[in-house]
């Protein structure tokens, strides 16, 4: 079943519900934790045969279950020392303006429309705080602004498994 809608900035959202098995998710949760595992060897995690995790790993794909691959950087190796989420209640009339300046800015490496108050949540790296400072002064300019600078990340990221809802 898929569900459409246009979204904020007119981009396309798609919501599809897939039937995975118990082999599906194993092969998920060893991909979440390395996305660079082999197709034998993560068939000898799951006890598949390499053509058989590949087709899996396709049908997964094509789906839309598996969205992409990447590399973790770290941003303190990089010089990115300050990350900060920048929370932004503006009008709906300058959403398109404050999304198109968003995407120019190298800084921004999330950005997420919400509901209460505030209309986005902005996650942010920067090299110092002068550096954060001139950012949020770019935001401002699209409505008011909140920030909150993060002292430690608790949780970076979470594998999902099959008992997650």
């Amino acid at each position: 079943m898929t569900n459409s809608r246009e979204g904020i900035g007119g981009y396309l959202h798609s919501i599809r519900k897939v039937r995975l098995d118990p082999i599906d998710w194993r092969i998920l949760e060893e991909l979440q934790r390395d996305a660079r595992l082999s197709s034998a060897e993560l068939g000898r995690r799951v006890h598949l045969s390499a053509p058989a995790v590949a087709a899996r790993v396709g049908r997964l794909e094509d789906a839309g279950v598996i969205t992409g691959y990447r590399a973790d950087l770290s941003l303190a190796a990089l010089g990115l020392d300050v990350v900060a989420f920048v929370r932004v209640r503006s009008e709906t009339s300058v959403h398109r303006a404050l999304l198109a300046a968003l995407e120019s800015r190298r800084e921004v490496l999330e950005c997420h429309h919400v509901t209460g108050e505030d209309c986005f949540i902005v996650k942010v790296a920067t090299a110092s705080l002068a550096h954060l400072e001139e950012v949020v002064a770019e935001l401002a300019r699209f409505g008011s602004t909140t920030t909150s600078i993060v002292f430690s990340t608790a949780i970076a990221r979470r594998t999902l498994t099959a008992s997650d809802p």
